[in-house]
């Protein structure tokens, strides 16, 4: 496939690393991020490789511990570099413990942004600063201040925190009191862009797209790109 070409493509070779992933024993080059360890092992990419046909940054979580330490950390896949006996498994998506229920159209006041907040996140008030999150957390995200200040009504302090966020989903599955964070970064990041100025030119498109005045040619050049299995 064109993916797994450019992967590996991308390997420069060099020093040779050995490291086990997901029980398989691995020879990779120095450099190589562990995704790109796989793809070379001629490992299928099937599943965990979001930009790479899901379409979903962040799938490619990975649980990893290095040689001489005793406890595993979190990181993506497509970033973390190969070290020698290094041991890294795939983790499976953590789906919210809820469903968070709101409507976009109602974000539309900072006056209510601490209620609003609250109704959809009521458990976001019982973080127990335990700093889960935030050690779970591959971006170097400060989740906790964010939970913490949406926790507290500053919807636009919040959101600010949570702009590198690629929903790995790895804090929810660290939480102890189930505040699904990514969620609620989400959220608070959706308020902002609801309450904050669209710019008018977007504006106009999506009218334009309402009214069939921007119609999707399924034709045109490259909207059909061919399929390769």
């Amino acid at each position: 496939m064109y993916f797994e070409e450019a992967l590996l493509s991308e390997i420069e070779s060099g020093p040779k690393i050995q490291l086990v992933f997901d029980g398989h024993s691995i020879i990779a080059e120095a450099g190589a991020s562990l995704l790109q360890a796989w793809a070379a092992a001629g490992l299928p990419l099937i599943e965990n490789v979001g930009c790479m046909g899901q379409g979903v940054c962040g799938a490619c979580r990975v649980l990893v511990r290095r040689k001489g330490e005793r406890l595993a950390g979190t990181a993506l896949a497509c970033e973390m570099q190969v070290e020698d006996g290094m041991q890294a498994s795939f983790v499976d998506h953590f789906p919210a413990r809820r469903p968070h229920a709101y409507d976009l159209h109602a974000l539309t006041d900072s006056w209510t942004a601490l209620d609003q907040i609250d109704a959809v996140f009521p458990e976001a008030k019982n973080c127990r600063h335990c700093s889960g999150c935030d050690r779970a957390c591959p971006k170097g995200i400060e989740v906790q201040n964010m939970v913490n200040l949406a926790a507290a009504g500053q919807a636009f302090a919040a959101a600010a925190l949570f702009d590198h966020c690629v929903m790995c989903n790895l804090c929810v599955a660290a939480c102890p009191e189930h505040i699904d964070p990514a969620h609620l970064g989400q959220f608070v990041r959706r308020m902002n862009a609801a309450i904050t100025l669209r710019p008018a030119d977007l504006i106009t498109r999506l009218r334009e797209i309402d009214q069939g005045r921007q119609p999707i040619d399924f034709e045109a050049p490259g909207a059909n790109p061919p399929f390769e299995s």
